[in-house]
């Protein structure tokens, strides 16, 4: 019986009773040691005996092995891995070392193994727990979280138990957690009292007062206290903490058995994972046999369970390793090196290591070879940092912590990744290795938002090189001058361009001059024409390189984007999704999402970059890309602020401006000035619009241009307006796009071109028809106008298709301000464009799912496109269905026939 402990147990029982409902869901048990997290465990286990129940545990020498705790929750379970999607089968079996490793996105795997519960739930419901999760390997551990952050229908619950104190930290960012506190006085008593219930008082009251409410401190003093262990505590003062005094308990325990049994166990903590021919193999190396295990048992310490050798609980592990000698602990691993093979034998071997030792560094290298293969990036950077340290040529430490850098970075642990690239800096001499290094150092920095020591980092590397490899030190000074570009310090941009002069290395001129047009930016001039100019040597400089790659790819689209090409960049984008998810390339789609979804935003889409950019938020949140999702937060804002959703767009917008760097803070603030526009607070946006645009980088707020002129305009002072008016047109000019020339002829008629400029924008939006929602800008203040020239019924026309595409998109405070114009030019209004259009009911899972569905994709592969599981796709379906008033998937391609307008559907938005 557990004892205080109602709240936990029902809160568990709840999720297994969803479970057996087709719900799921996912929990973690945290606390320190000895505080109950197993026995909720057990309780959980016991509660389900109608479900299929998968049991797991992180092991602690085994928490540099990929794929180790994966491997031993589903070694009973090897056999269905047959009915995965075929992509999902090569990933999961190489991983698991069961074929041939192949290469793929590390976040596959947990696809693989949230396919492979959802198949399982197929049949009955399914518990998963996992005992001891801050042990997990990291390969595994991000595989699990990857899939228990997805579960949503398929009647699967995943429960792990992680230790708080003097152990890893295991994250679990979107997965609720419970923590556990020590027992009330009177449960630790009533759980005392079914033990012993005949102690003497001094006694009971000591055991109560050293354990502090931690259930197993209770029954671990009291076991000491049986075995004549149990020490007085002087003057009254407790352990320093209830975990060492346990851990204390069990080493004294330990200490007692006879010296071969020790042995047993100490080689029993040192090789984890349990199989009994290695650690009897290892133990009779050192004297120790198969009968040494007797005394252990018999005191509860260590014991065989399912086929293995387990110790009753992971502290009695932990006790028995560290309680040992330094020596006793290097034979034990020299002993369970000669029994083992592989990658634990490189590492049994490392740990008997003392000083440098070259073979077994190649040994740990070529075991992180094999990592790498399997996905697991946690593993690999661990097996490059250990060969690092057991190097004697720094040479070699150096090119084997660049490696550990890298890996790190693409197991997420950006932070360790830094450390090891500026330990990597400091060996390689090498000129072309140093500048790879320099590279990667530069790339890190930016991404945790340093983008200043990122140019910094490549400036120095290319100085450092330009006399040995002129043409490297080119491409890394360019590479300085975009960096610093980004952090908006012009004062580097044109040092890096000085360094290109006066290194006199190749390509200076074309560095000079992508430095100039930067400059210019803060020039009175505005530099909207310099910035173009800079970004299509960019573009030039990436489309010469001839690389084809998926980040290569992304580049391009952006700087499509800042041109204005937003159907090339809208066409390379949706390739880029395409093939990201076809790759199972989920490290990059996240950018691919960004780059869909501000495209379909600009072309109208809306509702379907409001669903890419959610998944991508999603992704980016489980891959650790914090940068990404600044921008996908970015758009998500912007659609609110069209919208007139004032909470979103605040909480996005704090999010933005929390977590994004300095750049970013000059888009929030355009953001909140066209909520303010949509509001008609014309004072209010151009304050802030001001703020904006007059900022060092005005390529990134040239679209705010023409809200500054529209605000200035109808605040009643247009020569506010007059110079940003300018500047968007010449980029307008210079893009040479109808739309954005449309755009500029409308600032010349808000700020009093008279009717020609109306006409002339009205005629370039008909040329062109992107982007709507401009479109629908144009039409509104172009009715507005006619309205105050008193041609009422001319007005109408403009009005009515600008009310008609506000709708559409959305758009609640612009649609009102349409309305409005309308109703004062006589006109009686309809019902709203959302009320008869049944998609606009749909979430954004199930807009993406249904038009999935439509396409005649089975629940499975949409799920395998959508890293979700059949069974939730069949969830979204079923809750899509009445709000779409259909009954069957029949229906559904007819239906976005007739509802889904020809700017979402040729957009993206999740069809394939």
């Amino acid at each position: 019986m557990l004892h205080g402990r109602p709240g936990e147990t029902a809160t568990i029982d709840r999720l297994l009773q969803g479970a057996r409902h087709g719900r799921s869901g996912a929990l973690v048990l945290r606390g320190e040691a000895g505080i109950g997290k197993t026995a909720l465990l057990d309780h959980a286990v016991e509660a389900a005996a109608d479900l299929r129940v998968i049991r797991g545990a992180g092991i602690e020498s085994e928490s540099e092995l990929p794929f180790a705790g994966l491997h031993l929750l589903l070694k009973g379970l090897l056999d269905r891995i047959g009915a995965l999607p075929e992509r999902q089968q090569q990933v999961m079996r190489g991983a698991l070392g069961l074929a041939a490793t192949v290469e793929g996105d590390r976040f596959l795997v947990g696809l693989g193994v949230l396919m492979l519960l959802a198949d399982l739930a197929e049949e009955r419901p399914v518990l998963c727990v996992i005992d001891d999760a801050h042990w997990l390997d990291g390969a595994s551990a991000e595989a699990l979280l990857f899939a228990a952050r997805r579960l949503e229908a398929e009647g699967v619950v995943m429960l792990f138990a992680a230790r708080e104190v003097h152990a890893p930290r295991f994250p679990t960012p979107g997965v609720a957690e419970l923590r556990l506190a020590g027992l009330t006085p009177e449960a630790a008593a009533r759980l005392l009292d079914d033990h012993a219930g005949e102690l003497p008082r001094h006694i009971r009251d000591q055991i109560l007062q050293e354990s502090q409410g931690n259930p197993l401190a209770v029954l671990e003093l009291l076991a000491a206290q049986r075995e004549g262990q149990l020490a007085a505590v002087p003057y009254g003062l407790r352990a320093s903490s209830t975990v060492s005094r346990i851990q204390q308990t069990f080493a004294d325990r330990i200490a007692t058995l006879p010296k071969p049994s020790q042995t047993l166990v100490l080689v029993a903590a040192a090789e984890e994972d349990g199989e009994p021919a290695t650690v009897f193999g290892a133990a009779e190396l050192l004297g120790a046999n198969v009968s040494d295990l007797e005394p252990a048992e018999t005191r509860r310490l260590l014991g065989m369970s399912g086929g293995r050798l387990v110790f009753r609980h992971p502290l009695i592990r932990t006790a028995a390793y560290r309680s040992a000698t330094v020596s006793r602990r290097l034979a034990v691993h020299r002993a369970l090196a000669e029994v083992l093979d592989g990658d634990r034998r490189a590492w049994h071997l490392a740990a008997a290591s003392t000083g440098p030792d070259e073979q077994v560094a190649a040994e740990l290298e070529r075991s992180a070879e094999s990592a790498r293969h399997r996905g697991g990036h946690a593993a690999v950077a661990a097996a490059f940092e250990r060969a690092a340290r057991l190097s004697a040529d720094p040479h070699e430490r150096g090119r084997r912590l660049a490696h550990a850098a890298r890996a790190a970075a693409d197991a997420g642990q950006q932070e360790r990744a830094a450390t090891l690239a500026d330990d990597a800096a400091v060996l390689t001499t090498d000129p072309v290795a140093a500048a790879e290094v320099a590279r990667f150092r530069a790339h890190l920095a930016d991404e945790r938002g340093g983008a200043t020591s990122a140019h910094q980092i490549l400036a120095e590397a290319a100085c450092a090189v330009a006399g040995q490899v002129p043409d490297l030190a080119a491409s890394l000074l360019f590479s300085a001058v975009e960096t610093a570009w980004t952090a908006g310090d012009f004062p580097a941009v044109r040092a890096a361009a000085d360094h290109a002069h006066r290194l006199k290395i190749p390509d200076a001129r074309r560095i000079g001059e992508l430095a100039d047009y930067i400059t210019a930016l803060n020039g009175p001039a505005g530099g909207t024409v310099e910035a173009c100019l800079a970004v299509r040597l960019l573009l030039d400089r990436d489309l010469a390189a001839e690389l084809s790659g998926l980040r290569q790819s992304a580049r391009i689209a952006w700087w499509e984007i800042l041109l204005g090409d937003y159907r090339a960049a809208h066409e390379r984008a949706v390739r880029l999704e395409r093939q990201s998810r076809a790759q199972g390339a989920i490290g990059v789609l996240p950018r691919a999402l960004m780059l869909l979804a501000r495209t379909q935003l600009w072309l109208g889409a809306h509702r379907d970059a409001r669903t890419s950019a959610t998944e991508g938020v999603r992704i980016a949140h489980d891959t650790g890309q914090r940068h990404n999702l600044v921008f996908l937060w970015a758009i998500l804002a912007h659609l609110a602020a069209i919208e007139g959703d004032h909470e979103r767009c605040k909480e996005l917008t704090t999010e933005i401006t929390t977590h994004g760097a300095a750049p970013s803070h000059s888009r929030v603030t355009a953001i909140n000035a066209l909520f303010d526009l949509g509001l008609g607070r014309h004072e209010a946006a151009l304050e802030k619009l001001n703020e904006a645009v007059n900022g060092p980088n005005k390529l990134g707020t040239v679209h705010s241009l023409p809200d500054l002129v529209e605000a200035a305009a109808r605040a009643g002072r247009p020569a506010q307006a007059r110079q940003a008016a300018r500047w968007y047109a010449d980029w307008a000019d210079h893009t040479a796009r109808p739309w954005g020339q449309a755009i500029a002829a409308r600032c010349q008629a808000l700020l009093g071109a008279g009717e020609d400029a109306w006409a002339r924008a009205a005629h370039l939006h008909r040329q062109n028809g992107d982007p709507p929602f401009e479109r629908a800008r144009s039409e509104l203040l172009y009715g507005e106008w006619l309205r105050r020239q008193h041609r009422r019924i001319d007005a109408r026309v403009p009005l009515r298709s600008a009310l008609e595409s506000f709708e559409r998109l959305g758009a609640r405070p612009w649609a009102d301000r349409a309305a409005t114009e309308l109703r004062a030019t006589g006109e009686s209004l309809t019902s709203r464009a959302d009320d008869h259009d049944p998609l606009s009911r749909l979430t954004p899972q199930e807009l993406q799912v249904v038009r999935l569905a439509a396409t005649g994709l089975s629940n499975r592969d949409i799920g395998t496109q959508l890293f979700l599981s059949p069974r939730t796709v069949g969830y979204h379906l079923y809750n899509a269905y009445p709000k779409l008033g259909i009954t069957s998937r029949g229906e559904l391609p007819g239906l976005l026939m007739n509802h889904d307008f020809p700017s979402d559907a040729d957009t993206g938005g999740g069809r394939r």
